[in-house]
Parts: structure tokens; sequence; C-alpha cells
């Protein structure tokens, strides 16, 4: 079925209407990205009114329809761009008034005879630069690149791009060929594709923002709140993996870790004082078991850490090292909180103490309760005795 020009520039009127009201009403529930929905729903919407001029710019004098109608299209373009880029935290208000100064140039530029050239070809270049903007922008946004949405945006803006250089590059040199039917079709097809870019980038944005808005649920709900490690369920979830991961490669063991006498510290100093132990204990362990290993708080003063280590002589240096320098630095009345407070650690190797994570576990807290009968401060192997660490 093939649908006149007209309609098809009022159907592109309406969805990119729609979109824009739609992201707009996104926007008012996602505050952290308020700002850059707003200027896309704005662009969305500014691009309604170019294609409603320029459906009508036959009723203007001279070339100034076409003028016009270019000139608020390319606000439109440039508008979903700035937005894009807010998204990374970033602001291209110089690139943008560049460009919009540039195609106000051109146009003016062009003299009476140059206009439909213009119209038909000279366009498409800058819509498809700023297109590619807004593709490159998408590219190197960090903050939603493990989502899949991200993808189909990029995808949108590439063939948008690809699409207004080919009318720019390729149109020039078929139309003197094939004459005033081509023009026509192209015009035909670019709305056709227009409309497809009106309905398929916006949908793709709000998925963008869905997906993000899901994975960050998905993250509070296995992330401790008060040490921002991962909680148990996280444990589970990824030390699964962990150990698929690393198990058949290498050494892996489980560190069990828990803070001694810690209700003697929340009655005496308050819980106040008390988190700020958990929270001080948590960025000391991160830093002594690395940013590779797995490592969460399993319970209110009880912590879990999986890691790989070439041998059990090295697994054991690891959190000696914590259980002696962890009391050093929370006692530090200057660095530190100028309290007392050591742990005790149960160690437990894979393939050793057991082969799959429940059981792992379960030896390396049989351990630790050896620690603590044993007169706490220190560590234990799993199966082992226990190693003491000088006081």
């Amino acid at each position: 079925m093939w649908i006149d020009l007209s309609t098809l520039y009022f159907l592109a009127i309406g969805t990119l209407l729609l979109s824009a009201g739609m992201l707009f009403w996104e926007g008012q529930s996602r505050p952290k990205h308020l700002r850059a929905i707003t200027c896309l729903a704005a662009g969305f919407g500014t691009l309604a009114v170019g294609c409603a001029l320029a459906l009508a710019r036959g009723h203007l004098p001279g070339a100034l329809g076409a003028i016009v109608a270019n000139m608020v299209m390319m606000a439109g373009y440039l508008l979903v761009f700035e937005g894009t880029a807010a998204l990374g935290g970033h602001r291209r208000r110089a690139i943008s008034l560049t460009i919009l100064i540039a195609v106000g140039l051109m146009w003016t530029l062009s003299g009476a005879r140059g206009q439909h050239a213009v119209w038909n070809y000279v366009s498409a270049l800058p819509i498809a630069l700023v297109s590619g903007l807004t593709m490159w922008e998408m590219c190197c946004n960090d903050s939603f690149r493990a989502l899949r949405a991200r993808r189909v945006v990029i995808a949108f803006t590439a063939l948008h791009t690809l699409f207004y250089a080919g009318r720019a590059f390729v149109l020039p040199v078929l139309a003197p060929i094939f004459g005033a039917p081509l023009l026509t079709a192209a015009s035909t097809v670019t709305m056709y594709e227009g409309v497809l870019y009106s309905v398929g980038l916006p949908m793709a944005l709000m998925a963008l923002f869905r997906e993000e808005a899901h994975e960050q649920v998905l993250t509070a709900s296995r992330t401790d709140y008060l040490t921002n490690l991962g909680n148990r369920r996280w444990f589970f979830e990824d030390g699964e993996r962990f150990l698929h991961t690393w198990g058949g490669d290498g050494r892996v063991f489980l560190l069990a870790f828990d803070l001694d006498h810690f209700k003697s510290i929340n009655d005496r100093f308050g819980h106040a004082m008390g988190d700020e132990v958990l929270k001080l204990f948590a960025r000391f362990a991160r830093r002594a078991v690395g940013h590779s290993a797995i490592l969460a708080r399993i319970g209110g003063e009880e912590f879990a850490a999986l890691l790989p280590c070439r041998s059990s002589t090295e697994a054991m240096a690891l959190a000696q090292g914590v259980v002696s320098r962890f009391a050093e630095a929370v006692a530090d009345p200057d660095a530190g909180l100028g309290v007392r407070a050591t742990v005790s650690i149960g160690l437990a190797e894979l393939g050793v103490d057991g082969t799959e994570l429940p059981i792992l576990l379960s030896a390396a807290d049989s351990a630790l309760y050896q620690a603590k009968a044993s007169g706490r401060n220190r560590i234990v192997l799993a199966k082992a005795q226990p190693f003491a660490v000088a006081n």
C-alpha cells in the first residue's frame, strides 16, 4: 500500500508529538535524567513543528517556508543530540550553536537558484552529522553500556545517519539520470524513514530508561545498604558463577569474617559507632582482598569473601594481614575510629573443604566458630589447628 506524501507528514507529526508527550511523562518519574529527558521530549516536539512547517512551506513566500522548516527541524535534531549528551553528563551547546549558525549561513549563501538544491540534497548533510553525533554520544555513554536497549538506540541513530548521508551524497548523482520521479520517490521514502525514526528512537530511549530502572532495583535488592557490599543473596548468586569461572583454573579460598564482641561496641558506644565500624571494616576488607574477589556482608557483623590464591599459605597470609592490621586501623584515633575492635576469620578451600558454595561456607563457618572459641582475633583453617595472631 502506497501512502501519499501529505498523509506521511501528518503521520510523522502525530507520532513525534506522541513521542514527545510520552518522553515528558517518563521524565517525571526519572529525576536523575529529568533535564536530559525533557530536552529529548522538546527535541521530538520541535521536529513535529518542523514537519508541520515543511508540509505548509508552499503557503509562505519564496523559499521562506523551506528555510524556516529546515531551521526548526535542525533545532529539533540538535535538542535530541543535547538530550543524549546530557544522559552522559555532557553539554554540547557550543557544537549545537555552531551547526545551527552554519545551516543558517548555508541557506543565506545559497541564493535563489541554489535553494532547491539545498532543500533536496545539502540540508540532509547537517542532519546526518547531528544524527551521527547523537549516535556517538550514546556509544560513549558508559553508564548505559551494559543495557541491551542502548544497542537499539545506536542502531536507530546509525540508520538515520546513513540514510541522510545517502540523500546528501548519492541522490545528487542519481537525480540527473532519473529526473523528477526519483526526487518524488526519495521524498516519500524519506517520510517513511522519518515515521520509523519518530516511533523507533523514542521507544528505544524509553526502553533504555525502563531497563536502567529495573537494573537499579535489582542492584538495590542485592546490595547491603550500609556497607555498599553485596548482600547474602548476591554472594550466593555471584559466588556460584565465581566458582565456575575460577574453580577449574586455580585454587579458590573462602574467608568467613566475624567482628569480635560487636554487641559490646553497640552497647558501649551506640549503634552509630557500630555502623561506622562495619563500614570501616568493609572498606578495609575490600582493599585487602582486591576488586577481583567476591566480598559480601552476609549477616549483622558477618562477612564472606571468595578469592583465588596460589596456595593456602598465600590465603593465610592475606587473612593474617586483615586480622592484625584491622585492629590497628580501627583503634587509631586519627585515621580510624579510636575504638577497640578485632576480627576472627575461618578459612576454607574449594575442593578440599567442599565443592559447592553452601558446603564451603559451612566449613569456613565451622572454622570461624573455632576461632571464636579459641580466644578470637585469630584465623582458623578448616580441618586444621587454630593459627593465632600475636596480640
